[in-house]
């Protein structure tokens, strides 16, 4: 998780969508070639969702969670798969020696200067190392954009996106701006999600409450929330209307990328 968000992040808020966001992290792993013996780190490890799938993998290998949010390397340390865990801004951090493979999935959206960043990372490997990253590219869909749209309605005293740019580029970009850098591959996947009957709200809403949602609010008032979030739900069931079991169908994109350092 990103430092540059002011607030901790709250595990269990994030954990609601488990399967769903495991996923994704999974399909990568899954493409991960084999790797040089050295440290794995898990940059941006959150509560360690992927700990026990990379220690598997990997075997043997010294696991390495770095994150910035203390509520999740607790829980992160709960997993008792890692042999350590580092609280680090992920755009700052640095590696005490090279790894053999930086797995990152669903951070890097949160950081800036993604062709500065990325190369950074792929410096920092060893000869013959992986980097391997996954991103939510939402940001034109309507879950991600009314957040937007009503934000800079609703409060343009606080919120201007003139000149707003996605932070996650399209998967081409990757590869054009990876290529220099050793072998790459690089992909997108639009999984279609089917998200439970909420309780409270929209089913979309609570998925992206503690994630997308979360930059908007914690610029709100306790007063002024409610009405953005009632807003939101409103937008939403028009965008994404419910099946008939009261389930809803939200297709979801992320880029995904993997990086081997020449030998």
């Amino acid at each position: 998780m990103s430092g540059t968000q002011t607030k901790d992040w709250n595990p269990e808020t994030y954990a609601r969508f488990r399967g769903l966001r495991l996923r994704p992290a999974l399909d990568l792993l899954a493409q991960v070639p084999e790797v040089p013996t050295g440290d794995i780190v898990d940059l941006g490890c959150g509560a360690g969702a992927v700990a026990a799938d990379l220690a598997a993998r990997f075997a043997g290998r010294p696991l390495i969670g770095v994150d910035s949010s203390p509520a999740m390397l607790a829980e992160a340390a709960e997993t008792g798969c890692y042999d350590r865990l580092d609280q680090a801004d992920a755009a700052l951090w640095a590696p005490h020696a090279p790894p053999a493979l930086i797995f990152s999935n669903a951070l890097c959206q949160w950081l800036p200067d993604h062709p500065g960043l990325f190369a950074r990372l792929a410096r920092a490997l060893m000869p013959g190392g992986v980097l391997a990253v996954q991103m939510p590219r939402q940001y034109d869909e309507p879950s991600h954009r009314l957040l937007r749209d009503l934000a800079a309605d609703l409060f343009p005293d606080r919120f201007d996106f003139t000149g707003w740019r996605a932070p996650v580029a399209p998967p081409q970009d990757y590869a054009r701006m990876l290529m220099p850098l050793g072998a790459v591959s690089v992909w997108e996947t639009h999984y279609v999600q089917v998200l439970p009957k909420a309780d409270q709200g929209h089913p979309v809403r609570q998925f992206t409450q503690s994630t997308a949602m979360r930059p908007f609010v914690d610029k709100l008032t306790g007063d002024e929330a409610p009405r953005f979030i009632a807003a939101y739900d409103d937008a939403l069931g028009t965008a994404y209307p419910a099946e008939p079991d009261g389930t809803v169908l939200f297709p979801f994109q992320r880029v995904f990328f993997i990086l081997t350092r020449p030998n």
